[in-house]
């Protein structure tokens, strides 16, 4: 069989798998047709990406892929483009195999012009050999997952093999606040640094939770003048020459007027303004803006996309059920922890919280990193919240609630996802905005269930994916 038929059996494999699986309701078709596809031909995206007029955009590290890539697609889309992206946030190969699939025709030709993909830390190497990337974006590296990941240091330096293995034209946007990203990629051509510059909602110093106190160099202390979250900051090395990289592309001020409302100024004079909350998100949309800049998208025309773009499936979604307004504000590691209690306390002003922990495989089995996360906030926050505990590690976190102080009285242990929305619904004011913290899976589990409330549309029905 020749590579076209292969290549067109493939696509036709792939839609196939997809439409069953949606009629059976397995899903969206979001893995399923990447797998059937590369069972029939394995090199089904290194074909299709050479045909990508606008060549292709990853989006990788461990925290605010899906925001990134949604901002960076939409602008486009804003723009008149069309783009291939995996909105589903399925983002090992096969997840991009499957969006590529359901975009192109049946003879594997692209109806987009771009592809922006985000991708899984430890498959960057494996995308980047398969679609030669225009733009690599890299956004931070924090403690994740490290029953399947490893330490920090290990997937860093995966991520700076793959990136030296870009072609010689190639253009890397990279967080340099973090110092384990800026020790990536020292030397790269086609840097293109960012970083913040604003001293708005700076941290009072390195959190516990901190993942980076050693210079990536030497292994020195890293000396750290300004914190803006976990360990991204402005540092310098206490031994050698290390230290944060001038920014190409800064912000030089942060205002959050509220819990989904940023509003920035950046270096290059532009304003931003995105319907995303937390200074976490200020990074991600930055990011999404260097890189339209770097693709040669006009300042204005960036600025009225990243203005456009609206959350995705379970960051910062909000829905109504059971009569109450709910949040869905996705966490899944102690920086992304912290930094979404510090959004729904400080902006929010929640006082009822549903936080649901999973140990499925997309969430990481181990949960021992409660501990590192400040619940201790929701101790010494006056408004003595309501919390649900619920999903599978419900009562780890229970405990982890009580040894940071938090009122055992205020206190409900629910696993049952149905319940469990039911008792914050039950428990919260009319008026109020009920704040949902849930991991991966356990954030898949509440949506299922407001979705056969009919709260929210399946994210097949309406262009949104997982």
């Amino acid at each position: 069989m020749s590579a076209d038929l292969r290549l067109s059996a493939a696509v036709a494999s792939g839609k196939a798998a997809a439409a069953t699986s949606r009629l059976l309701r397995r899903g969206g078709g979001t893995t399923i047709p990447g797998d059937v596809a590369l069972a029939v031909d394995s090199g089904v995206l290194r074909k299709i990406a050479p045909a990508l007029a606008g060549g292709t955009v990853l989006v990788t590290g461990t925290n605010g892929k899906t925001t990134t890539t949604g901002i960076i697609a939409g602008a486009l889309e804003s723009g008149g483009e069309r783009v291939l992206t995996n909105r589903s946030g399925a983002n090992l190969v096969f997840g991009l195999v499957a969006a590529a699939v359901a975009d192109v025709d049946l003879r594997g030709r692209p109806r987009a012009r771009t592809a922006v993909f985000e991708v899984d830390e430890l498959h960057l190497d494996r995308a980047v050999e398969e679609t030669q990337p225009r733009l690599v974006v890299v956004l931070n590296l924090l403690r994740d997952q490290l029953d399947r990941s490893g330490e920090l240091e290990t997937t860093a330096g995966r991520i700076g093999d793959a990136l030296r293995k870009l072609p010689d034209s190639a253009r890397v946007v990279a967080n340099v606040d973090d110092p384990l990203v800026a020790g990536q990629v020292r030397g790269l051509p086609g840097l293109v640094p960012i970083g913040v510059d604003a001293t708005d909602f700076l941290l009072p110093g390195l959190p516990h939770a901190a993942d980076a106190r050693a210079c990536p160099v030497c292994n020195a202390p890293l000396n750290f003048s300004k914190v803006v979250l976990a360990h991204c900051g402005t540092y310098s090395c206490t031994a050698c020459d290390f230290s944060r990289p001038a920014p190409a592309y800064a912000l030089t001020r942060i205002e959050a007027p509220s819990v989904d409302t940023l509003k920035l100024d950046t270096s290059d004079g532009a304003h931003l303004e995105a319907e995303v909350g937390g200074v976490y998100n200020a990074y991600n949309v930055l990011a999404a803006y260097a890189a339209l800049r770097t693709l040669g998208v006009a300042q204005q025309t960036a600025a009225t996309g990243i203005q456009r773009f609206r959350p995705r499936f379970g960051r910062q979604e909000t829905l109504r059920l059971h009569g109450r307004t709910m949040r869905f504000l996705l966490a899944k590691n102690p920086a992304g922890f912290d930094e979404v209690l510090r959004t729904a306390d400080e902006l929010g002003h929640a006082t009822t919280y549903l936080i649901a922990i999973n140990d499925r495989v997309a969430d990481g089995r181990d949960v021992s990193w409660l501990w590192d996360v400040d619940f201790e906030r929701l101790a010494r926050t006056d408004r003595n919240p309501t919390i649900i505990a619920a999903g599978r590690r419900a009562h780890d976190l229970a405990v982890r609630l009580k040894y940071a102080g938090v009122n055992a009285e205020r206190i409900t242990v629910e696993q049952d996802p149905a319940r469990a929305l039911e008792r914050a619904a039950a428990a919260a004011q009319p008026d109020e905005e009920i704040a949902v913290l849930p991991t991966y899976t356990a954030m898949l589990d509440l949506r299922a269930v407001a979705e056969r409330a009919g709260a929210v549309r399946a994210f097949w029905q309406d262009g949104q994916q997982p």
